[in-house]
């Protein structure tokens, strides 16, 4: 018969006498009475812990039992052990009674078993099965076949958390002979720094650029010395300066500020000269600059002055240009229909502007002066929705170039709960720059002043994402066909090309929906070269008798006067037909606003008013005539 007993390892262990005084001997609830007869240690079943005077035999677990030869040598009793749970066997019937304070009874848990069976609750005993694998007068069952025997019963679960970790292995922490975890779901890989994806219904909303906080220097595009020249000119132009002001000034997260003026302190260049404010803290410290800085500091300064927000290197703008694109977008005409304020806009003006700003390229406004031309292109900025990132300076081939423009950007409020971003950056709506008669060639790029040594952005790279209206076309000081050829390598292939003060040429994105606006001739001015690259082109005409009532009784309500449209065809019949002078948009704003001057300097109310329409016509429309030879010129009210 093979002994399937588990044996103590080997030593010399306690005599047989002793073992049987042994009243701390471990007995299983399944031993039978005989004490010469050694229990058959199977794989029992989780066995509930005996209750002795009421009060749970518990605590830790005991070593296990030593046997002594005698009981080693003892024959094995054929004895079938079924993992089913049995019945618990009365007090009376069991001759193993465990006295108070003994250690609890054998449990599985002193066996190595590395996993963990649950089966069916306990019911009625059922009778030994003969399947099974025999060996030596014993049955053992597997516990595939427990679990067929038990019949369908809770789901099998693996062994606790704790266990599959092992002691070794911290709460919580990974088990390192495991494999490596299964990435979470719904992960969609790393997102790119400086993007944020949000939801929204058109492309630009679902590329959306939001700029992150940098933490390190590196995600920053930045290296320690050229944070360390901006520290020390900000805290030099300053005379002296707290550590929140200067991470202020440089628009950057404090520990990183304070990282930089720490390694400052290190090398003698900056020194703290006391506490300011509430709190605690090197953000609370003014620092002020040692004598040992002096050389140093005059080098920093020859190379450039600019002190302000730390600049983001080129490559990051233009990756959010792509992203913040004025081009491609879905603006209908419901959207515009509220967007241009006060001005009295015709079908045809809303069915030529809208097909352009959806698709981003330049348009070009002709037609007779006084109608709205500059008027509809700063309506039409406002239909552009969202907002956009603009960065405060640029850092190209360790150049600064100022790029924001409070004149030109006008900054929004963040929301409530809003996240938080890269303070490098601005976030604003989109551009309108517009440039008349004083625009040159020379300020259509990089503007390097010597005194400061840092260059100032052109206003097309200031325009990018949102609008440039090129107002008065063809009255520049440049020739017209000049200013076309700059234009033509922008227009057609969306890269602008900049040259710096060393010679070097950069290609910046070029992209802005440009506006053309001319009072002149086209056919003057323009070429075909120019018309095929500018590819909506929209007249604006003159207002008819109807439009001009409506424009009268719009400024009417806006500048507090009461409308009368008997007055006002007193002025057509009277100043506009018999002279065959034609209308223009402008009109009915202007001599509105003489009739309020004529009125306030005669102590009356303004309205309208025959004779103080009057006055305005002779005050405003004056044909000055060149007479033949050398007479002065003379002006007459016509």
């Amino acid at each position: 018969m093979t002994d399937f007993s588990r044996r103590p390892p080997p030593g010399p262990g306690p005599s047989s006498l002793d073992a049987e005084q042994d009243l701390n001997r471990n007995i299983t609830p399944l031993e039978t009475p005989a004490a010469a007869a050694s229990p058959v240690l199977a794989t029992p079943p989780r066995p509930r812990s005996p209750i002795a005077n009421g009060v749970p035999l518990g605590g830790q677990q005991p070593p296990e039992p030593t046997r002594s030869r005698a009981a080693q040598s003892a024959p094995l009793p054929s004895v079938i052990f079924d993992p089913m749970p049995r019945p618990r066997v009365p007090p009376a019937q069991s001759a193993g009674v465990a006295p108070p304070g003994a250690p609890p009874p054998f449990s599985e848990e002193m066996l190595d078993v590395q996993t963990e069976r649950r089966t069916a609750p306990p019911g009625p005993p059922q009778p030994p099965a003969d399947a099974g694998d025999r060996r030596g007068g014993a049955s053992f069952a597997s516990p595939q076949e427990s679990e067929r025997r038990a019949g369908p019963g809770p789901e099998r679960r693996g062994p606790p958390e704790a266990e599959r970790r092992g002691p070794s292995s911290p709460p919580g922490g990974p088990d390192r002979r495991s494999a490596a975890a299964a990435p979470p779901q719904g992960y969609a890989g790393p997102e790119r720094r400086g993007v944020r994806r949000t939801e929204g219904s058109d492309a630009s909303s679902t590329n959306r650029f939001w700029p992150a906080q940098p933490k390190t220097l590196q995600e920053a595009g930045l290296n320690a010395t050229f944070v360390e020249e901006l520290v020390l000119k900000a805290i030099f132009f300053a005379g002296e300066m707290r550590g929140m002001d200067v991470a202020t000034r440089l628009q950057l997260p404090s520990a990183l500020v304070d990282e930089v003026i720490e390694g400052l302190r290190r090398q003698k260049y900056i020194d703290i000269r006391g506490g300011g404010g509430s709190g605690v803290g090197r953000s609370t410290m003014i620092y002020q600059l040692t004598t040992f800085v002096t050389d140093v500091l005059r080098q920093i300064l020859d190379r450039n002055r600019y002190n302000g927000p730390a600049p983001v290197p080129f490559n990051e703008w233009a990756a959010a240009v792509k992203l913040q694109t004025v081009r491609g977008n879905r603006i209908t005409r419901h959207r515009m229909q509220d967007k241009f304020g006060d001005l009295i806009i015709r079908d045809y003006i809303f069915d030529g502007i809208g097909p352009a700003m959806n698709s981003g390229r330049a348009i070009f406004f002709y037609g007779p002066p006084g109608n709205g031309k500059t008027a509809i292109c700063q309506g039409m900025v406002n239909c552009y929705e969202g907002d956009i990132f603009v960065p405060h300076a640029l850092l190209i081939d360790d150049f600064v170039v100022k790029m924001f423009d409070a004149n030109i950007h006008r900054a929004v409020e963040d929301e409530p709960g809003a996240p938080s971003y890269d303070r490098r950056w601005v976030r604003c709506r989109r551009p309108l720059v517009v440039v008349g008669g004083e625009l040159t060639l020379e300020m259509l790029d990089l503007v390097y002043t010597p005194e400061v040594k840092y260059y100032e952005a052109p206003f097309q790279m200031k325009a990018s994402n949102g609008m440039l209206l090129i107002d008065d076309f063809g009255r520049q000081k440049v020739s017209p066909k000049e200013l076309l050829n700059r234009w033509i390598v922008p227009l057609e292939s969306d890269v602008d090309i900049l040259t710096l003060h060393t010679g070097k040429k950069i290609q910046v994105p070029f992209d802005v929906f440009a506006a053309f606006s001319t009072n002149l001739d086209p056919s003057d001015l323009v070429d075909d070269a120019f018309l095929r690259r500018v590819r909506y082109k929209l007249e604006v005409r003159r207002p008819d008798e109807e439009q001009f009532h409506e424009i009268f009784q719009v400024m009417c309500k806006k500048r507090g006067v009461p409308y009368d449209a008997r007055a006002v065809d007193y002025l057509i019949d009277e100043h506009y037909r018999p002279n065959h002078r034609p209308f223009a948009a402008c009109q009915p704003r202007d001599l509105l606003d003489q009739v309020i001057d004529m009125a306030n300097y005669q102590g009356q109310p303004p309205r309208l008013d025959p004779a103080l329409l009057d006055a305005a016509v002779r005050s405003y429309f004056v044909r000055f005539d060149k007479p033949a030879g050398s007479a002065p010129t003379s002006a007459s009210a016509g």
